[in-house]
């Protein structure tokens, strides 16, 4: 069999071979250095990241993820997600897992403990030390694929109830008649990979706190107990990421909102702030500046109600897409929903007065107060709340006219970027596979978006 390197060199292979065969063909030091393997080419289960003990496809573009590679912190952050999860079965006996996977700054995992055993804080260091224990031992990231009945029975016999749950929504959802799993020493989990060849590649790692989590961020699911670790690929990168991280709770805004009297929450209306005098000042000032850019631009500023019939929602596809997310009411025998986004309201303007395309490009802006019902778990400070002060607009335009209008939109966002320290980075949001509209609307929207960037 043949592979293709990234310089575009062509590999000889036995037929069969592996990513590790593929390091070890091109030196010993890569092959010590390899921690998996990015495989593209035609064909199903073709691209993507995987073991290096996976067989390679014949004629497939191959990369050697090494430690510089920009996937390994991922991998090697997945990895020590399982053996979190290692450590803690071993140490409390009748814990069920649920899930664990990597996260920009670090991985979690979610634990069921058994009734009567309290975790807290202070175990951390206990867990970590179990963890070094088996990251020292050097044990092998082993993958088995087997059948979903197979699967179900181990983990019954377990009593691990969320890993047969996913293998039932596996099975549902996507058809699937096999599922993989990965050991590494005693523990055993449900798991698509990839992994590292073994646990003593994760070089620098640090349990740094806990956190109640609802199984599946639904509130009427078990509440489990998140544990949040970080690692990194040597020791010197760990240190510069807690320090950092100590800084940053320096500056935390919930601190300094709570020290300056500038806003506080309270659990009578968990996610939504109540600003104070001083906070109010600063708010008053963002919105004089919001005013005043809106204006230089041409956006005509509007007030809409916060409170709809839910027959709008209907209309406008948030009640499908979005229900879930929404405070719904029932007034005079109607039912009502506080709007999650301004759009519809927007639109109601637009559509009660006859339009010309002399009257466009209609730019709209509005400060709208928004609800969004974000589950509990999930909400931190002013970054992630229920109770939203949307800076908004919408324009209305012509076909012709919407590579001009994204482009105004773009500047005005690096201006206020530019204006508070922030550095933007763009990316091209292109179609989902649920939508509306027709394949040649989303053409035009792309093609303008593109143009625009």
């Amino acid at each position: 069999m043949k592979v293709t390197l990234p310089d575009g060199t062509s590999l000889e292979l036995a037929d069969g071979a592996t990513g590790a065969d593929a390091a070890r063909a091109v030196g010993e030091g890569l092959a010590r250095a390899a921690l998996a393997v990015k495989q593209r080419g035609d064909g199903a289960d073709a691209d993507g990241l995987r073991d290096l003990a996976a067989p390679l496809r014949d004629g497939a573009s191959i990369e050697v993820v090494t430690p510089r590679h920009e996937d390994a912190l991922e991998l090697i952050r997945h990895d020590a997600a399982h053996v979190l999860a290692t450590a803690v079965v071993e140490l409390y006996p009748g814990t069920k897992v649920s899930i664990g996977p990597p996260i920009a700054d670090g991985f979690y995992y979610d634990f069921e403990f058994p009734e009567g055993v309290k975790v807290s804080e202070a175990d951390l260091e206990r867990i970590e030390a179990h963890m070094r224990e088996h990251v020292k031992a050097d044990e092998p990231f082993e993958r088995s694929d087997i059948s979903v009945h197979e699967a179900l029975e181990r983990f019954r016999a377990e009593g691990q109830d969320y890993k047969v749950e996913l293998i039932e929504d596996l099975v549902r959802d996507e058809g699937v008649e096999t599922v993989s799993l990965y050991r590494n020493g005693p523990f055993v989990d449900l798991c698509r990979g990839p992994h590292a060849p073994s646990t003593k590649r994760i070089k620098a790692f640090k349990l740094l706190s806990l956190a109640g989590a609802y199984w599946r961020g639904d509130s009427s699911r078990p509440m489990l107990t998140r544990i949040y670790g970080t690692a990194f690929l040597s020791k010197d990168e760990l240190e510069q990421y807690l320090t950092r991280l100590e800084e940053a709770r320096a500056r935390d805004h919930r601190k300094l909102g709570r020290e300056l009297d500038l806003f506080l929450f309270s659990d009578v209306s968990p996610g939504s702030p109540f600003w104070q005098p001083a906070g109010m000042t600063l708010l008053n000032e963002l919105m004089e500046l919001w005013r005043t850019e809106n204006r230089r631009r041409d956006y005509r500023e509007v007030q809409t109600p916060i409170l709809y019939d839910s027959d709008l929602w209907r209309q406008s596809g948030h009640w499908e897409k979005f229900r879930e997310n929404m405070y719904f009411t029932e007034v005079e025998g109607r039912q009502m929903g506080l709007k999650p986004m301004n759009c519809p309201a927007h639109i109601q303007i637009y559509k009660a007065a006859r339009r010309s395309y002399r009257d466009l490009p209609l730019r709209l802006s509005e400060a709208g107060l928004v609800h969004r019902h974000e589950p509990s778990g999930t909400l931190h400070g002013l970054l992630r709340v229920r109770h939203i002060t949307q800076d908004d607009a919408h324009i209305f335009c012509t076909e012709e006219q919407v590579e001009h209008e994204v482009i105004g939109c773009l500047d005005f966002g690096f201006f206020l970027y530019d204006l508070f320290g922030f550095e933007p980075r763009l990316e091209l949001s292109t179609r989902p596979e649920r939508r509306i509209g027709t394949d040649a609307m989303w053409d035009v929207a792309e093609g303008a978006l593109e143009g625009a960037l």
